[in-house]
């Protein structure tokens, strides 16, 4: 009987075996997409009619080249004013809505947006800081930025933070500060800081006045060390300025800017708790960036004022 008993219990143990064996080998002949499958994203809700754009932007805008203005930078940082040099570089692209990247291709889906990327550098210290934010905005102006993303690196350390439209705003945030390391979460949606200087390129008049929620620009939630969320605003539109305060957060950011087409950005200040940052323009020229890699054409940087 004890032989019976053990030889049982041998079969059914083979059985079990067998069964895990079998669903385990079932399971992997599914394909592995299925299991990270994800309808495709919506386009970013349109809010208003879509811009119209004349002429004039389209020969402006899309004519093969970025526009690239370089600045005088008086930035705040530690209590102390820091001199640098800030960069806007505005370029049209075509926008993948799915992967929210620059699309290598031609599609009718495609958006096309036009991008900010801007720069600062400046030294505190002994040691640089590096800050670059990018902008990906529907050229439609009727939508909220497709995708924003900030880096800021200095010798500390390095952070990145990445905000996705799609159903909400999806935030991706990375940083080597425990408090505020590795994190995924969502926002409703409400006015970007960030988007408000391609809004502003494209169509002044159409920027968010009188109080409204909106989200601080993804650089000064860095260096503040705040919560990146939406806050009371209030905005007020002029001939050629624009201003947006944060009360809660004690701070004002106005910017300049030329009354015709193509409203280019002439200066700005941000104020926080009583300490201004500044930057002023030196020069502005329109340039294939991307194919001005030699040795040869380090003269830009001369022409730029950055060397």
């Amino acid at each position: 009987m004890k032989r019976l008993h053990n030889t049982t219990i041998f079969i059914l143990s083979l059985t079990i075996l067998f069964s895990c064996f079998t669903s385990c080998k079932n399971e992997v002949k599914f394909p592995v997409g299925e299991y990270v499958k994800l309808e495709t994203p919506p386009a970013p809700t349109p809010t208003k009619p879509a811009f119209k754009a004349s002429q004039e932007f389209n020969d402006y805008w899309y004519a093969g080249t970025a526009e690239i203005s370089s600045y005088a930078l008086e930035q705040v940082r530690y209590g102390e004013l820091r001199n640098g040099n800030a960069v806007l570089v505005y370029v049209t692209e075509p926008f993948l809505n799915d992967k929210q990247v620059k699309a290598d291709n031609h599609k009718d889906t495609n958006i096309p947006v036009l991008k900010l990327n801007s720069t600062k550098k400046f030294n505190t210290g002994i040691y640089p800081y590096s800050i670059m934010q990018s902008t990906f905005y529907p050229v439609a102006n009727n939508a909220h930025a497709v995708k924003v993303s900030c880096s800021v690196q200095e010798w500390c350390g390095h952070v990145y933070s990445q905000l996705n439209n799609r159903t909400q705003f999806d935030v991706m945030s990375h940083s080597y500060f425990e408090s505020e390391a590795d994190q995924n979460f969502s926002l409703d949606k409400a006015v970007l800081e960030n988007e408000l200087w391609t809004q502003l390129r494209i169509d002044p008049k159409s920027l968010p006045v009188g109080t409204f929620k909106a989200i601080p620009a993804l650089e000064f939630v860095r260096l503040k060390h705040k919560p990146l969320k939406a806050y009371n605003a209030s905005a007020e539109l002029k001939a050629t300025n624009y201003t947006i305060t944060f009360p809660e957060l004690n701070r004002t950011l106005s910017i300049n800017f030329t009354a015709d087409f193509p409203h280019s950005i002439e200066s700005w200040e941000e104020t926080i708790n009583g300490l201004t940052t500044k930057a002023t323009k030196l020069k502005t020229i329109k340039s294939a960036y991307w194919s001005k890699n030699g040795n040869k054409d380090a003269i830009l940087r001369k022409t730029l004022q950055l060397d």
